[in-house]
């Protein structure tokens, strides 16, 4: 399992905005009542003139409301903030003889060095709350955010960046099309895969807020842990990961699912090695050495003699069972066991893949035997098996094909699907099971031409 990592950005000087604005060309707006008045002709010109501006942007934007803030006349540069039918809108520069440069209303309405805003902040109505129209965005990309605030973090020649906090204390990194588009690409990282201070960390929210997330999992996980010490591990693309200490010694990985923000599992520390490398703030080695004896009780019960020396973790749809892979103390054996609450089943290493399982702590060649053996109850002792290959599967039935040490050709044997101790059930010669997984492979089965 990997990490996801954090997309890579550079950022334009988009939040300095008003610094590439020469001041007299843009005056301030009068003010009604404590808001900015908007001259009636300033919104008749925008209205004519922006629409064909935006159009030539490409943005996502059908023009609800304009105003022309101004012109420079040495350059020939015009400048327009629009509101968009479809949520959050711009200040538009029109340049004389380049493309249209936009801006969002977060960009543009950001304070400036002296903790003012700038000449093309936004006052229409339409943009009185640019954060908001943060929320469709948000959304297509899968993630559940109630947004209580947001923040532009800056652009790139091809994509826009802002921060949202949301109510509960999540907070993201939202990339999207550069200008702004719903129909373009939208990715949403987890504030958690920045580190504070970083060149892209979020401001919004802190370190510690952002963690309360792991104290509602723990509420829902049913570990009983009073929680000692937490961190974040990793994300994936469906997953987040968080690693839990307890007061009691005891520690779990705990997933979530990264839409919904929904409690996914609780993973003991001891077989929590496959995520991130493992828990960092417990005794994984004990807590391993303590498995490895309840495994090794329940193999038993399951009618699986084995003394688990090594065991590892296989994914599971079902969170109710757990599939781990055994490796049994002082012995070529191992298997493949479905534990569950009430009980479990174990498929040696061979008839495991028929299963949809591999081992991979025992070799191939611990199978001879067992092979060699069930090939006399077909009176075939004269068959020492020197190699083997799993054919594949029906519902019903496995197929492995055999090799013998005297070079002759092998034979292929049938074995029942879903039984944990199969013996054999159907004995075929090669030019028998040539429908079968694409027939006989092994060097020695070959048909010579």
């Amino acid at each position: 399992m990997f990490p996801m990592r954090p997309f890579a950005i550079g950022l334009s000087a988009a939040l300095a905005v008003a610094i590439l604005i020469p001041a007299a060309v843009i005056s301030a707006p009068k003010e009604e009542k404590g808001k900015p008045a908007i001259d009636a002709k300033a919104r008749e010109q925008g209205m004519k003139e922006a629409p064909a501006v935006i159009q030539a942007s490409g943005a996502g934007c059908t023009v609800s409301d304009a105003r022309y803030i101004g012109a420079d006349a040495k350059s020939g540069s015009k400048y327009y903030e629009v509101a968009c039918s479809e949520g959050m809108g711009f200040a538009a520069i029109a340049k004389k003889d380049a493309a249209p440069q936009l801006y969002s209303c977060l960009e543009s309405s950001a304070p400036q060095a002296d903790g003012k805003q700038g000449g093309l902040a936004c006052i229409l109505p339409g943009n009185a709350n640019p954060g908001a129209a943060l929320a469709p965005y948000v959304k297509k990309a899968g993630v559940t955010c109630d947004v209580e605030n947001a923040r532009a973090i800056g652009s790139s020649t091809k994509n826009s960046y802002f921060e949202v906090a949301c109510k509960g204390g999540a907070g993201y990194v939202v990339q999207t099309a550069a200008p702004m588009n719903l129909a373009g690409e939208v990715v949403v990282n987890s504030c958690l895969l920045y580190e504070e201070g970083g060149n892209i960390s979020c401001k919004l929210t802190n370190r510690q807020t952002q963690l309360q997330v792991v104290d509602t999992l723990n509420a829902g996980a049913g570990t009983n842990c009073a929680i000692k010490d937490k961190r974040y591990v990793l994300s994936t693309k469906t997953d987040n990961y968080f690693e839990v200490a307890c007061q009691d010694g005891k520690g779990y990985m705990y997933q979530q699912t990264s839409a919904t923000g929904a409690f996914a599992r609780a993973i003991p520390c001891a077989q929590a090695g496959f995520v991130g490398g493992g828990c960092t703030m417990t005794d994984a080695v004990a807590a391993q050495t303590e498995a490895a004896g309840l495994y090794t009780k329940l193999a038993t019960k399951a009618g699986f003699p084995c003394d688990v020396e090594k065991y590892g973790m296989l994914p599971s749809n079902d969170p109710k069972k757990e599939v781990v892979e055994l490796k049994c103390k002082g012995s070529d054996v191992g298997g493949i066991a479905i534990f569950t609450a009430t009980g479990g089943t174990v498929y040696d290493c061979l008839t495991a893949e028929f299963n949809g399982y591999r081992c991979t702590f025992t070799k191939k060649e611990t199978q001879y035997a067992r092979l060699t053996n069930d090939l006399k109850g077909f009176n075939k002792a004269s068959c020492q098996v020197s190699d083997v290959r799993v054919m594949g599967s029906n519902d019903s039935e496995g197929f492995v094909e055999v090799a013998c040490s005297d070079g002759l050709p092998g034979w292929v044997l049938g074995y029942p699907v879903g039984v944990a101790k199969p013996a054999a059930k159907e004995f075929l010669s090669c030019v028998q099971a040539k429908g079968i997984g694409g027939g006989c492979k092994l060097p020695t089965n070959k048909v010579k031409s």
